[in-house]
């Protein structure tokens, strides 16, 4: 696995202001490090700007972006990621990671939007991370995204993914709910997407819930509890690749913090467990 789980480890919880100051008064014990957003942190002041302070010198944290737009079209926001890297530094946060996909097209579009899996948009988006990851100076993970539409496609998701991964030479945000919802969505298997990821470049996991519109329609909301089959799917990565840092995210329906910290010892528990076997079969 990559140097990522040199940094973070075992479980994770994405950090949401409805909930950081009761984290702060009493230290949610099963959560190894947090993941931000950072463009919805790197100009807090105030309080808010204390209490954010205050979580990053007691845990370790990791950024999630959700505007860097990689697959635009637009010019790169190159002073956004200095920006980014300046607020890493500050906040010593070691790590940076992107959805692959697009947000942008003559300004802002507030969704984020699916790349043609076409070879010319591989060399496009891979040039971009390249650039992005010069500047910060550090390699980055990139995320496979949920997505309801496959304009212009010449590849299967899975080969455009790996394309883009390989050519930039970047890491890998594992989305095991992204998967589970695009297996349904478009009729694929989830098992077999996941065994064709790289392992070697994956740098920690997302696991999340989602809307489930129709038997053949899901939407990725990260608004719901996570079910049974997306559980069964971190298990089978586990069983493929070794346990690797794995983070709840949860962005609307927040519940109370007992019941995220619920699904957040769920993953510990199929980490253990994995442990456990392996410890077994070494034995």
């Amino acid at each position: 696995m990559r140097h990522t789980q040199n940094l973070v480890h075992d479980a994770g919880l994405g950090l949401r202001r409805s909930f950081i100051e009761q984290a702060l008064a009493t230290p949610l014990d099963n959560v190894s490090f947090y993941e931000i957003a950072p463009e919805n942190w790197m100009t807090l002041g105030g309080k808010l700007g204390q209490q954010f302070n205050a979580m990053t010198e007691r845990y370790s944290f990791v950024c999630h972006g959700l505007s860097l737009s990689i697959g635009s079209t637009d010019p790169l926001d190159e002073e956004f990621v200095r920006n980014l890297k300046d607020f890493m530094r500050a906040h010593k946060i070691k790590f940076y990671s992107e959805h692959l996909s697009y947000c942008s097209h003559a300004g802002h579009l507030y969704d984020l939007m699916p790349i043609p899996f076409t070879e010319e948009a591989v060399h496009h988006v891979a040039k971009r991370i390249q650039r992005v990851q010069d500047i910060l100076e550090q390699k980055i993970a990139i995320e496979n995204v949920s997505y309801y539409a496959a304009p212009g496609q010449e590849m299967p998701e899975i080969e455009f993914f790996n394309a883009v991964i390989a050519e930039a030479d970047c890491d890998v945000l594992l989305d095991l709910n992204n998967i589970y919802v695009n297996s349904v969505n478009h009729g694929y298997n989830a098992e077999e997407f996941l065994q064709a990821i790289p392992a070697e470049r994956i740098s920690y996991a997302h696991i999340a819930g989602h809307y489930v519109e129709a038997d053949d329609f899901l939407v990725d909301t990260h608004g719901a509890e996570v079910i049974d089959p997306v559980w069964k799917l971190l298990s089978k990565a586990y069983q493929l690749y070794g346990v690797f840092p794995t983070l709840l995210e949860r962005d609307f329906n927040i519940p109370d913090i007992a019941e995220l910290q619920r699904e957040v010892s769920t993953i510990q528990s199929i980490q253990q467990a994995w442990h456990r076997q392996n410890e077994q079969l070494s034995a």
